[in-house]
């Protein structure tokens, strides 16, 4: 498995596959051909069929606009075999073709090809699965957390640091900032209204209330095309930090513990990332929430101490129960369900942790089990329902 580095990316929302990767993409082929008199990209499948809602127009033409004038043209017709997030770059001299590359955006603003695949990057941990690791643990007296540092070396605190310090960051942009989020459905921000309303509540309720502020707090900021952490996408991205924002809050946990709990949540989410996919338009989103979810239900057990099992139980809980979750994005926006469906997996994440926490421990179905199924599952499921927009939610809905 690649580095955490690799799975906490801080970038611009409202998509890490849509807006993080084809921006990058964009900024790499013009260093293949920056005296290109123009260029022309085209965009297949679920980069097509949502990418003006979730804004890869304006991410690539960021780049390549000030180079030379640009074309884009939408293929949400076609795709490709590699992953249906296809990119095609061209360039043209004297309106003569001078170069050509061909890439896709696999998710959590990560990009590969066919010839990447041949090659790939150094994977830093020998073990990919968490049965794997758990025994691992057992065996060697240590956490998971311990054995994320016996893999990156302790140079990866400085980096989670940086990660925790840009989740709070826009978690405080959030709860403060106002009005109707880009796009046209006509959204308003709710994060600010819910952490007052917050206080009005008795215990219970307004603890609940507070998370979900905290949540949409970040999903607002995504859609708004701001700057998130990818934990493990853009679309995903307030989960994570909602619950251990809220845990923060009410429980007093030092920075330490929460680098710790960032490392023990990222472990879950790049064996998933591994073993499947957190590409929406890949397997949906259970890809992207689902593992979101099991993420923020890992790091929470480890914030706690929970003994290494019911870390993982509560992981493949909230993994599991998202299993077959469809993304269909209502006009290519990343804003309903994405919104919502982010708190309230913020929810499930605590739910998750306090039902594992009534456990021993032992159950019947591993999460290296339900990361295999949901990657089954993803590949079930009609391309309609993987985030192009044409089934499910998005369907026959008219903007009014």
């Amino acid at each position: 498995m690649e580095s955490l580095k690799e799975l906490y990316k801080i970038g611009t929302g409202p998509s890490s596959s849509h807006t993080m990767g084809p921006k990058k993409a964009a900024e790499a082929f013009v260093k293949r051909a920056s005296d290109a008199d123009r260029y022309k990209v085209t965009l297949y499948g679920s980069l097509a069929a949502t990418g003006k809602g979730h804004m890869t127009d304006v991410a690539i033409l960021s780049v390549l606009e000030p180079v030379a004038p640009t074309e884009i043209v939408w293929r949400p017709d076609i795709s490709l075999p590699f992953h249906p997030n296809g990119m095609r770059f061209e360039a043209f001299k004297a309106e003569k073709p001078v170069d050509e590359w061909v890439i896709y955006s696999v998710g959590g603003g990560a990009l590969a090809n066919e010839e990447t695949a041949k090659n790939p990057p150094a994977n830093i941990y020998p073990m990919t699965h968490i049965s794997e690791i758990l025994e691992w643990c057992n065996r060697e007296g240590q956490t998971f957390w311990e054995y994320v540092e016996e893999c990156e070396g302790p140079g990866i605190w400085d980096y989670l640091d940086e990660i925790w310090t840009a989740m709070c960051e826009t978690i405080v942009r959030g709860l403060t900032a106002e009005g109707v989020l880009p796009g046209g459905l006509k959204v308003s921000r709710k994060a600010s209204t819910y952490l007052v309303k917050a206080e009005s509540y008795t215990d219970s309720l307004r603890s609940r209330a507070k998370l979900y502020a905290y949540a949409l707090a970040t999903a607002e900021e995504n859609a708004s095309g701001g700057t998130v952490v990818t934990a493990p996408t853009c679309g995903s991205s307030a989960v994570m930090p909602a619950v251990l924002y809220h845990l923060v809050n009410t429980r007093n946990f030092s920075r330490l513990r929460i680098l710790r709990a960032l490392a023990t949540g990222g472990l879950f989410g790049n064996v998933a990332k591994t073993n499947s996919s957190i590409s929406g338009a890949e397997v949906g989103c259970q890809g992207e929430v689902g593992v979101a979810c099991a993420m923020a239900a890992a790091a929470m057990c480890e914030l706690m101490e929970f003994p290494i099992e019911q870390v993982e139980y509560a992981a493949e809980i909230a993994m599991e129960h998202h299993l077959g979750l469809t993304c269909d994005p209502i006009c290519g926006l990343v804003q309903i369900p994405c919104i919502e469906r982010n708190a309230v997996a913020a929810a499930r994440a605590l739910d998750a942790n306090s039902y594992a926490n009534l456990s021993d421990g032992h159950h019947m179905i591993s999460y290296d089990r339900v990361v295999e199924v949901m990657k089954e599952t993803g590949k079930d499921i009609p391309s309609l329902y993987r985030e192009t927009s044409e089934g499910g939610l998005a369907r026959n809905y008219t903007q009014k």
